[in-house]
């Protein structure tokens, strides 16, 4: 009763305020432009992350539920705090626990929408048949018949295959030489259920490979995105920037406010809940509410002093609530901060926060780099950058994380560790294996140690500390550098090695040369019929006659005459010998023959690959490195970067000049005996290791029925292991009890009935028997159905390993693994014929004729269905890792199992071992965790390494919140600013963070001291959700929104999106001026509207034969169907272009005309083509970013070409001619050829309804005064909904052609944060790639500018070789001096004379300007200056002025920029242009100053007007005229 009474007394002291509008607000919402994606098929897509078998299994289960789970038909009768609304799986089903939270949030984010819309699109490509809501392609013959469909398989191996990509569902078991169908259609429909059916029936009988692709009905609603920010930025009133026009029709979206909220809380009181409580007093709440919200967003300025410590009072504010609501208070403090400020003021901080927190910024600087006032995130240790990874790849750091972490919980191992086994750093690291190269088989041509030539060299090691010029190659006589050239003397591509050999040689680089001739190595062939044994005879016998070098320069001599032949060598040996027999130097009865059958032995031995082949210090070059001119390159920078290793090596004392530098560098530990390109292989495959189960292989009957993952855990469980000493157990976990943790384990695969599977099991023991760490198990996988008669070794080994001690067995088996034994049992020998002493005969032989072969039947579905292995294939599984499926004929041996076991050890087993040891479990399981836990953590993606946090005190400074004990944690240390952008971004993500998983979170303060601005003048909102949100009925709220309730209402604000770097958004719906927000004169909410445009691809392209971009060369993007959609040019920094796409599957291409007459594409990364494709396949599948890397090369016959030369243009009509035909319904080539000659391009950007309302009226002066045809050219990015749909009208009235251009400013550059700065950054960074090649000139004509005079004249004004022309600022107007910056200080000296021009107004010559690569200078400049925030105060202008030394700028005549600021009323006559540039004395606002200066100007403004009105009443915005317009898709 009491709180009744305190209620209706405040409320009866509120002062009498007149019952004016509800609170005034903001919101944004951001859509995607493919409509909705049922939740169901976005469910399919995660599971088919974690594996094709879940994706197969949901399909299943969920194969006809008629739309349960579509969100458009959720009801009431499920709990909205239930996943099972939208997961149709039970918590059981999900192999991990954290999964089902992940998967909420992954359907909250629309994480998968994308890529069930990239499915639709491909499906739109094919195109589907008519009449068809589901269809399936046999080769490319499309029907929704199922009685078809025998039809179109028995014919389609007369058609190619369809091309599948690396995303597509494929059918577990497929034959590859069976037809591929691919089934189109919406799982859980009703036509789907009948076409799954048939299509498990036929993959199931092996008759097709069944491939799935979703398909949907025609929807319209679109999907509402989250993951994205929303700036409301108080904007500087110096100058007025809004327009007067009123804002006219009923907003969109205004009621998407839940009046009822109840978390409504306003300075303590929960109104929401108060409303329910006391219906009764709704209105006086009313008022109470908005007397509250008026008193707390007071935003009088603060003093300076006031401001100081802000930020240390807004983290004790912080510090001081509960840490339960601590996140809570940070988020509303920094992203309200403008109306917080003032009560954060009177905040005191105390002695030990501020003690404590400057203790811990000397670590993070000292450690981590930040500086106070930065912020930071780490996740499990390892890094997020806040600046460059957005929601989705902080997603998949979560879900990888937790793959990880619960394997090593299934694993039974306790909380504690499963933190300190994360920590272990074991990716595969890329050091390059080297082999060694002390083998008499290289034949030295020199030595650098011993040779004469190099005697005048200094010879101690010391001599690396010298300091020298950075670049220089140190000459010391000591072979720290050997090049081994590996070839067959006959090859072609052998002359060329050795002639860059021979250049090293020559110019006395200090590198010892060796060669190895590989050769015919059968005695019958001689040096007479053979010439690569020719040569060799010859080397040989000149070596042994004269010297190495000698021989060196014979052969190269010989070489050099194109392909070898044995009559090259004779001619040279007579030339040189004349007095010798040639004949008894090459012929059959030559004793020359020194390292013939060697060369060939090392060759094989050491596994290099195909020939020929270079080695520096034993690692072998790459295939593209040995282009000559690219292998004298990587050689010289090996030997630079080498340097430093020997530089470090002396200094610790490793190496002392008496030391022998050959053996030291090969006593290194990437040395081994023999490199095989498939262990080193960096794309590998890992077994699922990480289950616990008490299943086994002798129970085939239910081994069958398990998952891959259960079924790896039964082998496993079953393994029995050979080791080098020790016993073997039966079964379990008690594998060996010698004590000893094994820390590699490796299973052999193979037929061990057949010669290949025995040789590969002979070779593995006998590796096993050199080394303590390695345990050996054995998998069967029989080339036939399992009988007595074809499984004799495989039954006898198993029976062994079951029955006899270690050794017994052992030596059993390796007897067994013989090919004399086997050929014994093909002859009738019993198997117990081969036992060895000690054997327990008996036992032995009662487990051999057992009846039952569920071992041998359970080993052969594990390798076909897990494996992946065909009938008696081998594979090698070294600590989870599958390698294999080996060839017929390929050689793996004792030495490839010493290189497995060595990067085993290096990476991975000792660290591992280690930590396993500290676990206290028995050691007989050790060796089984080992192995687990190595599969587990190898097998997840490489990242960066992990960072400690060893952060002293965390007493008063942080935020701790402590995770549920027993339940695994992820650890996350933030450290930020409460009063920045981060903290902004920071808090909101933690808070989503906290409810999603379970966390130990530390959130360190690291404030700034002595402020003296207001830090934050902005208000944020970041969308993100943990879960699916629903309605009190049940069904999905409208979707995620940014809410900007109860704003201060005296500010004037700028909205801004902050997106993922691939995102391109416009604004599409709003009837109110985005960047000039005045709550005042709003009636109650202002929504807007945005929605994702398109996702951006973005790459980086370089010629393979200089290394540098090629600049001017053009990519398209497109679809089989249309195969020029967009198109962009590579800039030459970074080589960088972007293209724009939305979800799907496009092709890449070089641009016809002279980019592919030029260039052809030699390779390419991170796309989903093969190697050797042409056009490249590009799939976007998700919203992250997606970047790929693009190397081409010159044809021959064009390698003396460039492409942007002055001779013969590129035809630009192709793309061009392809995106009128959309816009305007096509153009000939003749017009494209007067478009470029006749007309004037005019670039202006503009933002804001006034600076809208000005551009109209430019635009108009300039049709007004211009006799040649205008094409106008807009950035798009910031130009509203309302511009955007008038311009066609003003364009079919006028006669003008427009496109609307588009670039998303590239990662790698600085980033501006104030959307003007934005703006003026795009008015002079892009210019060289926003325009097609076929543009040679534009002008920029400022928005709020009158055009006086016909711009033809400017165009045509001749700019004297400089690439752009701008216009000086004036100096008449005396009374201005004071503001003239540029005549003082910094800009007078750096002009030097020069004058200072202002941007309003310039013509660019892009031919030039590219020819020069001013866009790239520029972009350079400004990366530089950026960084400064003080510097390039007027981007626009500050840039080019900065740069006229590098870039020279041409000074137009004064009269075509006339600004009533700086230039006298006497030169207004013969202003050619007036220019509305504010004015620093007066501050007169702009609309103000318009009708004041230009006389014309209202009359233009009203003409406008008219026609503003008349397309209103004709229902303007609802349909578009067809033949004005085109929208310019490069960006």
């Amino acid at each position: 009763m009491w709180q009744h009474c305190a209620l209706l007394l405040s409320l009866s002291l509120l002062p009498v305020v007149s019952g004016g509008a509800d609170s005034k607000g903001v919101t944004t919402s951001l859509t995607t432009k493919w409509a909705s994606t049922p939740l169901l098929l976005e469910a399919s897509e995660f599971l088919a992350e974690e594996s094709q078998e879940m994706f197969w299994d949901f399909v299943e289960a969920n194969q006809n539920i008629k739309g349960e789970h579509d969100e458009s038909q959720c009801s009431a009768q499920h709990s909205p705090t239930q996943h099972a609304q939208v997961l149709p799986l039970s918590q059981d089903d999900y192999p991990l626990p954290l999964c089902v939270c992940h998967h909420c949030f992954s359907l909250s984010l629309r994480a998968y929408s994308a890529t069930v819309h990239s499915f639709q699109q491909i499906a739109s490509n094919e195109p589907p048949p008519s009449g068809c809501s589901a269809f399936f392609n046999v080769h490319g013959e499309k029907s929704c018949d199922t009685e078809k469909l025998t039809a179109l398989m028995e014919t389609a191996a007369e058609r190619p295959k369809p091309y599948l990509f690396k995303s597509d569902h494929r059918f577990p078991g497929s034959n590859p030489d069976i037809p591929v169908v691919i089934l189109y259609a919406e799982i859980g429909s009703s036509e789907f259920t009948m076409f799954h059916q048939l299509m498990l029936s036929k993959a199931n009988k092996g008759l097709a490979t069944y491939v799935l692709r979703h398909y949907l009905a025609v929807r319209k609603t679109p999907v509402y995105l989250s993951g994205y920010g929303v700036e409301l930025a108080i904007k500087n009133q110096e100058y007025k920037a809004k327009d007067d026009t009123q804002v006219q029709g009923a907003e969109v979206n205004a009621t998407l406010m839940g009046e009822n909220d109840p978390v409504d809380e306003v300075q303590g009181f929960l109104f929401g809940k108060l409303k329910t409580l006391y219906p009764e007093l709704k209105e006086q709440l009313k008022e109470l509410r908005k007397h509250l919200v008026e008193s707390t967003n007071e935003m009088a300025p603060l003093k300076v002093w006031q401001m100081q410590d802000l930020s240390f009072q807004t983290a004790a504010r912080i510090l001081a609530a509960p840490s339960s609501d601590a996140l809570n208070v940070m988020r509303d403090l920094s992203q309200n901060f403008p109306t917080k400020a003032r009560s954060i003021t009177k905040t005191v901080v105390s002695s030990e926060i501020r003690k404590e927190m400057e203790e811990n910024q000397k670590f993070f600087k000292g450690t981590l780099g930040l500086q106070p006032g930065d912020s930071a995130l780490f996740i499990n240790g390892l890094h997020i950058d806040l600046d460059t990874q957005d929601i989705f790849s902080v997603f998949e750091v979560l879900r990888s994380e937790a793959r990880v972490m619960e394997g090593l919980r299934s694993l039974l191992i306790e909380t504690p560790f499963i933190h300190d086994i994360l920590k272990l750093n074991v990716q595969p690291s890329d050091s390059d294996y080297a082999v060694d190269i002390r083998n008499p088989a290289v034949n030295w041509i020199n030595n650098l140690e011993t040779d004469s030539r190099y005697g005048s060299w200094p010879y101690s090691v010391q001599e690396l500390l010298r300091p020298t010029f950075p670049g220089v190659v140190r000459q010391i006589r000591k072979n720290f550098h050997n090049l081994v050239v590996i070839l067959d003397p006959t090859h072609e591509s052998s002359a060329e090695l050795l002639n860059v050999a021979e250049m090293f040689y020559s110019n006395n680089i200090p590198l010892r040369i060796g060669l190895v001739f590989v050769v015919s190595d059968v005695d019958e062939i001689d040096g007479m019929e053979d010439a690569g044994v020719a040569l060799l005879r010859a080397f040989n016998y000149i070596t042994e006659e004269l010297d190495a070098p000698a021989a060196f320069d014979t052969i190269i001599s010989v070489s050099r005459g194109g392909k070898l032949s044995v009559g090259d060598v004779v001619k040279v040996l007579e030339k040189k010998f004349p007095y010798v027999e040639v004949g008894s130097i090459l012929g059959p009865d030559s004793t020359y023959d020194d390292n013939r059958k060697e060369g060939r032995g090392y060759y094989m031995q050491t596994g290099v690959g195909p020939l020929p082949v270079v080695m520096y210090n034993g690692m072998p070059y790459q295939r593209e490195q040995l282009d000559p001119e690219e292998l004298e390159t990587v050689t010289m920078n090996k030997i630079l970067e080498t340097t430093s290793f020997y530089q470090r090596a002396v200094y610790m004392g490793e190496l002392a000049t008496d030391q022998d530098v050959v053996d030291f560098i090969m006593t290194q530990p990437n040395v081994v005996p023999r490199i095989n390109p498939r262990i080193l292989s960096t794309a590998r495959t890992y077994l699922d290791l990480s289950n616990t189960n008490n299943h086994f292989i002798d129970q085939y009957a239910r081994f069958l029925f398990l998952d891959s993952r259960e079924k790896s855990t039964a082998v496993a469980n079953s393994m029995n292991y050979m080791t080098k000493k020790g016993k073997i157990d039966i079964y379990i976990y008690t594998h060996t009890h010698d004590g000893y943790i094994r820390p590699v384990t490796f299973w052999v695969a193979g037929d061990f009935d057949q010669p290949s599977g025995r040789q590969l099991l002979y070779d593995a023991i006998r590796h096993m028997k050199t080394s303590n760490n390695v345990r050996l198990g054995l998998i069967n996988n029989p080339s036939d159905s399992p009988s007595e008669e074809n499984s004799r070794v495989a039954r006898a080994i198993w029976a062994a390993m079951q029955t006899q001690t270690a050794n017994n067995a052992k030596n059993y088996i390796t007897k067994l693994a013989k090919e004399e034994t086997a050929k014994a049992l093909e002859t009738g020998a019993e198997v117990t014929q081969f036992t060895v002493g000690g054997m327990d005969v008996a036992l032995f032989k009662s487990a051999f004729e057992g009846p039952k072969f569920d071992f041998l039947l359970s080993h052969t579905v594990y390798c076909r269905d897990v494996l992946k292995l065909g009938k008696g294939q081998r594979a090698v599984i070294s600590n989870g890792r599958i390698i294999g499926p080996l060839e017929d004929g390929e050689v793996f041996n004792q030495d490839d199992f010493l290189l497995l076991e060595s990067i085993i050890l290096k990476t991975s087993g000792e660290r591992i071992k280690s930590k396993v040891q500290q676990f206290g479990v028995e050691e007989d399981r050790a060796s089984d965790l080992v192995m687990k836990i190595d599969s587990l953590l190898s097998s997840q993606p490489k990242g960066e390494a992990r960072i400690e946090h060893a952060f002293a005190d965390d007493q008063y400074s942080a935020v701790k919140i402590r995770p549920t004990e027993g339940d695994v944690y992820f650890d996350m240390v933030a450290v930020v600013d409460p009063v920045t952008r981060d903290a902004q971004k920071l808090a909101p993500l933690l808070l989503v963070l906290k409810k999603l998983v379970n966390v130990n979170l530390r959130v360190f303060m690291n404030c700034q001291s002595k402020l003296s601005d207001l830090p934050l003048k902005s208000f944020y909102r970041y969308v993100l959700e943990p879960e699916v949100l629903f309605q009190t009925d049940g069904s999905f709220s409208p979707g995620p929104l940014a809410k900007f309730l109860d704003m201060p209402q005296t500010p004037l604000f700028t909205l801004n999106l902050n997106t993922p770097e691939s995102w391109m958004v416009e604004s599409v719906r709003t009837r109110y001026d985005l960047d000039n927000i005045y709550l005042e004169e709003v009636d109650s909410i202002v929504a807007a509207e945005y929605e994702l445009e398109h996702l951006l691809l973005e790459g980086h392209c370089f010629d393979v034969s200089t290394g540098q971009p090629p600049r001017g060369l053009q990519f398209t993007l497109g679809t089989p169907s249309d195969p020029v959609i967009v198109d962009t040019i590579v800039m030459a920094n970074l080589g960088y272009f972007q293209l724009k796409a939305n979800p799907g599957a496009w092709i890449l291409k070089l641009r016809k005309g002279r980019s592919d007459e030029i260039y052809k594409i030699y390779s390419h990364d991170g796309t989903d083509s093969p190697a050797d494709a042409d056009d490249l396949i590009v799939v976007l599948n998700n919203f992250k970013s997606r970047i790929i890397k693009v190397k081409v090369q010159k044809r021959p016959e064009k390698f003396s070409e460039e492409l942007l030369s002055d001779g013969t243009q590129e035809n630009d009509s192709g793309f061009w001619e392809s995106l009128t035909r959309g816009f305007t319904g096509g153009v000939k080539t003749e017009e494209s050829k007067q478009e470029k000659d006749d007309v004037i391009n005019i670039f202006s950007v503009a933002s804001g309804h006034l600076y809208e309302r000005f551009l109209r009226i430019m635009m108009l002066s300039v049709l007004k005064n211009t006799k040649t045809p205008v094409k106008f050219w807009f950035l798009k990015n910031y130009l509203s909904p309302a511009f955007k749909e008038f311009i066609p009208y003003m364009a079919e009235q006028y006669g003008f052609q427009y496109e609307l251009v588009q670039y998303k400013w590239p990662r790698w550059l600085h980033q501006q944060t104030e959307k003007q700065r934005i703006i003026w950054g795009y008015k002079i960074l892009f210019l060289d790639v926003l325009f097609p090649l076929s543009v040679d000139k534009f002008l920029f004509v400022d928005a709020d500018q009158i055009v006086r005079t016909d711009l033809k004249e400017l165009r045509d004004f001749d700019l004297e070789g400089a690439p752009y022309g701008y216009t000086p600022f004036c100096e008449s107007r005396r009374e201005m001096d004071g503001f003239r910056f540029w005549k003082s200080g910094y800009w007078a000296s750096h002009l030097a004379g020069r004058k200072y021009h202002i941007s309003a107004l310039y013509v660019v010559d892009l031919k030039k300007f590219r020819k020069i690569a001013a866009g790239d200078r520029l972009r350079g400049q400004y990366q530089g200056l950026s960084q400064d925030p003080n510097s390039l105060s007027n981007l626009d202008q500050d840039l080019p002025n900065n740069m006229i030394h590098q870039v020279p700028i041409k000074s137009l005549p004064q009269e075509w920029l006339w600004c009533e600021t700086w230039c006298d009323d006497n030169s207004k006559k013969k202003a050619k242009t007036i220019d509305l540039c504010n004015n620093p004395q007066t501050k007169e606002p702009k609309l103000q100053a318009a009708v004041r200066i230009v006389a014309e100007w209202s009359d233009y403004d009203q003409e406008i007007k008219r026609l503003q009105n008349r397309v209103q009443e004709r229902g303007g915005g609802q349909s578009y005229p067809q033949k004005v317009c085109g929208c310019r898709v490069l960006f």
